[in-house]
């Protein structure tokens, strides 16, 4: 659903704003795509940024302990305090940042984290600055607190990352915040520490808010920016347990506000969520175990290796990826070699060689029909043959062969 379509219901009429509420494309491609497979057919599946990895066993024993032992009623709204007190120390000893346990609020999931941020910093009508292209659950989330996002076209030039400049040619005096993500989807790619202290000063001296997404910040494969916290106390920062700890269906995320923000974050929290999930935010403490981390370090390689192996690949093919992402588990690559509407393309290669990827509308508007974005979520196996599948397809598209099936 866009903007630019009237919705018609029986009985009452949607709210205005969910005009402003796009269906996600990669989602309709992921149901095309379970149809298929229900239907026998093979699917690669390079189209969801959820790690194909399980959740660390020392997590999901703990878990049961806390079932097990009836750890299972309401927590406190901000989480519980033990997880809270791990974090900051995860913060402490990771990335040098002193952080005040009050200041971090546990969430379901990084979404419920967005939320709370976009609570209580919009009134209608207030401006939030963030890259075109980025994750499309961030500018959902600020229609649906009555915002206004303005996506600044980036390229390949800066990351596919705003800067400092960017943010203070766009600021306007409806510009309540900006918006940035590093590690960032649909890109991997990161801002580099001085211009992410750039950034924070040039916001804090318009008098607005900075959100940070840091939620791949722990999937990096050189070296690693700075966390936002160790440049500034007055940023909401966003970070969570899905993609480095391989947590996605526990659905826990956390925010570190600043201290001036807690309590109507707080009050905000306490209403829409009341608590998060009592087992797995006990099994969450075991994330931080010398075991989990081992574990989880050994999957950031196995990441690492399929960025290698997928860029190249695919640069091979045809694709242009100009910037070689340092970040989460994803390529975005630059089809316009390769055909005019990267939906159409997405769409076709699905049904025709079985191999899913997400379309560029995904993620904004600039240029977006000219990009895909790759997920090397799955085993190296599979991605050898989704390359495969690909360098056939287009090897057909070139010779006006028609289109083969794939078992």
């Amino acid at each position: 659903m866009g903007p630019d379509h009237a919705v018609q219901t029986q009985g009452a009429p949607l709210a205005a704003r969910m005009s402003g509420i796009a269906t996600f494309q990669v989602l309709k491609l992921l149901a095309r795509a379970k149809a298929l497979e229900a239907q026998g057919r093979s699917i690669v599946h390079m189209e969801i940024g959820e790690p194909d990895f399980p959740t660390p066993a020392p997590v999901t024993a703990a878990a049961l302990a806390a079932a097990r032992d009836g750890d299972v009623h309401y927590l406190p709204a901000l989480g519980l305090p033990a997880l809270r007190e791990a974090i900051a120390r995860w913060y402490r000893d990771e990335h040098g940042a002193d952080i005040d346990p009050a200041r971090i609020v546990v969430t379901p999931g990084s979404s419920g984290a967005l939320l709370l941020a976009m609570g209580v910093l919009l009134s209608p009508g207030d401006e939030v600055l963030l890259a075109d292209p980025s994750y499309p659950a961030n500018r959902h989330f600020i229609r649906f607190c009555e915002g206004v996002p303005t996506g600044i076209a980036c390229g390949a030039q800066t990351g596919y990352q705003l800067t400092a400049e960017m943010i203070t040619r766009g600021w306007t005096p409806r510009t309540r915040a900006a918006m940035v993500a590093t590690p960032a989807n649909p890109t991997g790619t990161t801002i580099p520490g001085p211009e992410l202290a750039r950034i924070v000063a040039a916001v804090a001296e318009r008098g607005g808010a900075l959100v940070v997404d840091e939620i791949y910040h722990g999937l990096v494969y050189g070296e690693r920016p700075p966390t936002a916290l160790a440049l500034t106390d007055q940023a909401f920062v966003i970070n969570g347990f899905s993609k480095y700890f391989t947590m996605t269906g526990w659905r826990l995320g956390w925010i570190v506000v600043p201290e001036a923000y807690l309590d109507p974050v707080e009050r905000l929290a306490q209403n829409l969520f009341l608590a998060c999930s009592t087992v797995a935010q006990h099994a969450a403490l075991a994330a931080f175990s010398p075991e989990s981390r081992a574990i989880c370090e050994r999957q950031r390689e196995e990441f690492r290796a399929r960025r290698d192996y997928l860029k190249q690949a695919l640069t091979e093919l045809g694709f242009d990826i100009p910037v070689t992402p340092d970040g989460a588990f994803y390529l975005y690559a630059d089809c316009s070699r390769l055909t005019d509407d990267s939906f159409s393309f997405a769409l076709d290669l699905l049904e025709t060689s079985g191999v899913a990827i997400t379309p560029g509308l995904d993620f904004g508007t600039h240029r977006a029909r000219a990009h895909v974005r790759f997920a090397y979520t799955t085993g190296m196996d599979r991605l050898r043959e989704g390359v495969a599948r690909i360098g056939a397809y287009l090897a057909r598209a070139r010779a006006g062969a028609p289109a083969a099936v794939p078992g």
